[in-house]
């Protein structure tokens, strides 16, 4: 199973995987590291990635871009309306229970409407089997990016279309948390106690994210983040659109914002122009055939480009600034700046941080365009109990206020309304805290979590509701000492690590009169214990004391009902990209058997007078030829162009039973002398082992060997010869196959034998006296000492 992660990007996204002991980069079908973050539509399938975009231009309206920024949107937000201008597509409301927007599109020959989510889902399942295609091995466990700036609601869609894709989202991590844990997981001189303070500075295809993390080691701390939703590099290349269209309109009188094909091909050239200046000085503007087979051409130099841009590049210091006074940092306690997206490699943007700082901290010790993918590729090994990843502990910050409100009975039996922020935005992620409610006994009550308009992420402009729970069953809090006392009602509410909100449990205080066990009385008579151990802890209290209250916890059943889709809607959209997905594979795999037979039918038509003329009859290649000639006509007929799988299957079938024997035996031809060389030299190397003369103990084995070696090439001689004798159409007699074969089979039949150890000479053992020695010889007296 694929540890995976995913950098869901505006424009294009990434994948990374974690395996061999690192993080590698997955690459599509075209070996490219990026894959465009587009769905396409067509009269026959959908169009994913990299086929999307090669289509792009030609199918406009049924190609639906910037899916990041459209999962989890309502219809109603207003700021959809910045979105159309850099669409191609038509939005409308998709009729989805969240009210989320959606696409109309044409597909299979019908005007279908697809939700974002379910948009988000098409992608997301496409680079799945672009991983498993790599990796080899099934992908469920994923982590995948957002921006900080994503509320709940777009979180959870996010995760929903995960899911409706056949992937187990594990974690939706933000953007800048992802990178921050890329840069530090691998630092071995992180400090022990004062942390490193580091900026993060993210700019993006369509939006800005800044954050400030301290880092010691094993640990990180997002300390604060700022964001700017609506600027990234398409607002730069917009720039440059509206400075082009002005001077086309002067200069060849007709003004490209009004053809959306023009306008394409200049986003899509301006972008690449973007690319030229941020390392030349100017940069030529050159499209063909732009409009009414018009050419155009231009200059621009990097000094207009940054006249042009200087409004965009003066909002990146501001987030900077608030960053840094969220987090109490000044600018000479930031150790760096490390930077993240494409349009960072601006020289603008660069100089716009460094005047900011008065001093260059740019840092680039992580890669711009990778570091997204592979924080998240790490954060799911971290998660996943099938790795062993180093302890790393993570602590982000929220980007929105949740409040809960509810209503409070009255003592004139109104119901007041309440409410209570519970997590702030800027404090720490996950969180839990537990909420105190004074309830009727009996009576069940709700309440509901809502975003904070006030001071939530920059696109969300009204209150966002997010669930409402339901607490049944309260029980009397004092039921003998006092039954109107209202019951202490407790909820545990958690901030997730995915920036939603969950009920994890509630449960109720009810007094508890349940007597305490009587202290026991020793026995009449009874000795006293000698260290006066049994003596109570406590002095017994006062007779005018009143005992203490004491409280059990009663669990209390909680009816969540929140934002996003229910599990019944949620497993119909899945069942429907299930379909849908089958019906692409049978698509692309009759593509492929079309593609097949038409190759076959140039392949045999040229090989029948050529290679394969001595290989085949007289009959068999005038056969060949009118199967030949009738597959052509028919599949370039209105039947041929749109036939099965399994009629494309079958017609390639009835040539290559005539091509492939010629074809087989045209490649043997070539791979049988190779093959019988290399039978004769394995067994001529068997031989002069057999013959060596240090092998004759093995005596009867060795004669084995032999006998096993002249059968090899004896068979090998005589089916040679009858091969050599038989006409080049007749059937094979030996195959280079068979001559491999033969060789692994001698070998493995003698190499154990003649690799047997030669056994040691024996060594006689000397004959044993009857009487040691020392036995035989007297004992000596010992020497007089003379003086």
């Amino acid at each position: 199973m694929s540890v995976v992660g995913i950098d869901f990007g505006n424009l294009q996204s990434c994948i990374a995987v974690a395996r061999n002991r690192g993080i590698d980069i997955i690459c599509n079908e075209v070996s490219n590291r990026f894959t465009p973050s587009l769905v396409g539509f067509g009269q026959k399938s959908r169009l994913l990635g990299e086929a999307a975009a090669s289509v792009q231009v030609s199918n406009l309206k049924n190609t639906v871009s910037s899916l990041k920024r459209l999962v989890g949107r309502p219809a109603s937000d207003a700021t959809l309306d910045k979105e159309r201008a850099y669409l191609s597509c038509t939005l409308v409301p998709s009729g989805s229970p969240s009210g989320e927007i959606g696409a109309r599109v044409n597909y299979l020959g019908e005007e279908r409407v697809f939700s974002a989510t379910q948009l988000a889902a098409m992608y997301l399942g496409k680079l799945k089997s672009t991983t498993e295609r790599e990796t080899g091995a099934p992908v469920a466990d994923v982590v995948v990016s957002v921006p900080g700036w994503f509320v709940p609601e777009q979180r959870k869609a996010v995760a929903e279309a995960c899911e409706i894709a056949g992937l187990n989202p594990l974690r939706i991590i933000n953007d800048t948390t992802a990178a921050a844990l890329a840069y530090g997981i691998t630092k071995t001189d992180l400090p022990e106690s004062e942390p490193r303070k580091v900026v993060f500075v993210d700019v993006g295809h369509s939006s800005t994210s800044v954050a400030a993390v301290a880092f010691v080691k094993g640990k990180l701390h997002v300390k604060a983040t700022a964001f700017d939703a609506f600027l990234g590099g398409r607002d730069l290349d917009q720039l440059l659109v509206d400075h082009f269209v002005t001077e086309f309109k002067g200069k060849y009188k007709f003004d490209v914002s009004q053809f959306p094909k023009p306008l394409f091909r200049l986003r899509a050239a301006i972008e690449k122009l973007k690319k030229v200046l941020s390392a030349n000085s100017q940069a030529p503007l050159n499209i063909e055939a732009l409009h009414d087979d018009r050419d155009v051409s231009s200059m621009i130099t990097r000094e207009e480009f940054e006249q042009y841009s200087a409004p965009f590049m003066a909002k990146i210091a501001p987030l900077i600034e608030e960053v840094l006074t969220k987090a109490g940092w000044t600018k000479d306690e930031v150790f760096c700046v490390e930077t993240v997206g494409g349009t960072t490699r601006v020289p603008g943007v660069r100089n716009a941080i460094t005047g900011y700082f008065g001093r260059d901290l740019l840092s680039f010790t992580i890669n711009q365009d990778e570091a997204v993918a592979r924080g998240c590729a790490l954060m799911c090994a971290i998660i996943s109990p099938a790795f062993r990843v180093r302890d790393f502990d993570i602590k982000d910050v929220a980007g929105s206020n949740v409040k809960v409100t509810w209503t409070q009975p009255a003592a004139n039996g109104e119901e007041l309304p309440k409410e209570l922020t519970v997590f702030e935005r800027g404090s720490t992620v996950p969180a839990t805290k537990v909420l105190t409610f004074y309830r009727p006994a009996a009576q069940p009550f709700d309440f509901e979590a809502h975003l904070d308009a006030a001071a939530t992420a920059p696109v969300c402009h009204v209150p966002t509701w997010l669930g409402r729970y339901a607490v049944k069953n309260i029980p009397v809090g004092a039921p003998e000492t006092n039954p109107d006392e209202p019951t202490t009602v407790k909820v545990r509410v958690r901030m997730n690590p995915n920036h939603m909100v969950q009920v994890e449990a509630a449960y109720a205080l009810v007094e508890d009169n349940t007597p305490e066990p009587e202290p026991e009385v020793p026995a009449e008579g009874a000795a006293a214990p000698a260290d006066g151990s049994a003596a109570p802890a406590t002095p017994p209290p006062a007779a005018d004391e009143p005992p203490k209250k004491k409280h059990k916890k009663v669990e209390l059943n909680v009816l969540s009902t929140e934002a996003g889709l229910s599990r019944d809607a949620l497993l119909k959209l899945r069942e429907e990209e299930g379909q849908m997905a089958a019906a692409d594979r049978l698509v692309n795999d009759t593509e492929v058997a079309k593609n097949a037979l038409e190759e076959y039918i140039y392949e045999a038509r040229d090989k029948k007078d050529t290679t394969w003329a001595d290989y085949l009859t007289e009959a068999d290649k005038a056969k060949l030829t009118d199967l030949v000639n009738a597959a052509e006509d028919w599949l370039y007929s209105d039947e041929g162009e749109d036939a099965t799988k399994s009629v494309y299957v079958e017609k390639l079938a009835a040539l290559k039973a005539i091509g492939q024997p010629a074809h087989d035996k045209t490649r043997e031809a070539d791979e049988r002398p190779r093959a019988a060389t290399v039978l004769r030299n394995a067994l001529a190397t068997l031989q002069v082992r057999a013959d060596n003369p240090d092998n004759a103990w093995l005596e009867g084995d060795l004669q084995v060997v032999k006998d096993k070696i002249a059968a090899a090439r004896t068979w090998a001689d005589e089916k040679l010869a009858m091969q050599q004798a038989a006409a080049k159409h007749a059937p094979l007699v030996i195959t280079s196959a068979q001559l491999l074969a033969k060789k692994d089979e001698v070998e493995r039949q003698c190499l154990p034998i003649l690799a047997r150890p030669k056994p040691a000479p024996k060594v006689e053992e000397p004959a044993k006296t009857e009487e040691k020695k020392a036995d035989a010889t007297p004992a000596q007296e010992d020497p007089m000492s003379v003086d």
